[in-house]
């Protein structure tokens, strides 16, 4: 079995969960205005006993509470998967820092933001579920501040993941390119 190849199949899985996670989020939102836009027959009669406004605050909590286990979970998931990754890097023959070092610091930042970043959000998002949106609220704009470096720290783990993914590549190019040099003046002098 290729190491090299294990690492890009693990570290390619990684990128293309977090975007999906990524992406649920967002449509759980979103969800939430198509439901209450056109509503089914039933849920119509809930909406319209609780009253728009009271009906998407519990739905945008839901959803909210849908992505904060989400995140929760995926990113207990990453910190294992990441260390998984990690393993086989240290455990193949790729052991220099230019792909160990976006490996390390890919695990880093999920760490940041599943034991600073989102146990906060969660909380401030609890906080806030409830608090009419045009109700200003200090807490609501700490919680954005908090989303802003969550989102910040995404993107640049996803960075970092297309920095060893080209490492990776690039890896394996000059060592083909190596061997074939190699074996090459072998040849010739037989």
């Amino acid at each position: 079995m290729h190491i090299r190849r294990l690492a890009a199949l693990l570290l390619g899985g990684w990128l293309a969960v977090s975007l999906a996670v990524l992406l649920l989020a967002t449509q759980n939102f979103r969800t939430v205005d198509r439901l209450l836009k056109s509503p089914p027959a039933g849920a119509a009669q809930a909406i319209q006993n609780l009253g728009q406004v009271q009906a998407r605050a519990l739905l945008r909590h839901a959803a909210s509470e849908q992505n904060r286990w989400s995140s929760e979970a995926w990113e207990e998931v990453q910190l294992i998967w990441g260390g998984v990754l990690l393993l086989v890097m240290l455990w193949g023959k790729h052991r220099d820092l230019r792909g160990l070092l976006p490996a390390v610091l890919m695990l880093a930042t999920v760490a940041v933001m599943h034991w600073f970043l989102t146990p906060e959000i969660a909380r401030l998002g609890r906080v806030v579920d409830f608090i009419p949106t045009d109700q200003p609220s200090p807490d609501r704009t700490r919680l954005w501040n908090f989303h802003i470096a969550y989102s910040t720290a995404e993107a640049v783990k996803l960075l970092l993941g297309a920095v060893l993914a080209g490492v990776l590549l690039l890896h394996r190019k000059s060592l083909s390119g190596r061997r074939e040099r190699d074996i090459a003046p072998a040849v010739i002098q037989d």
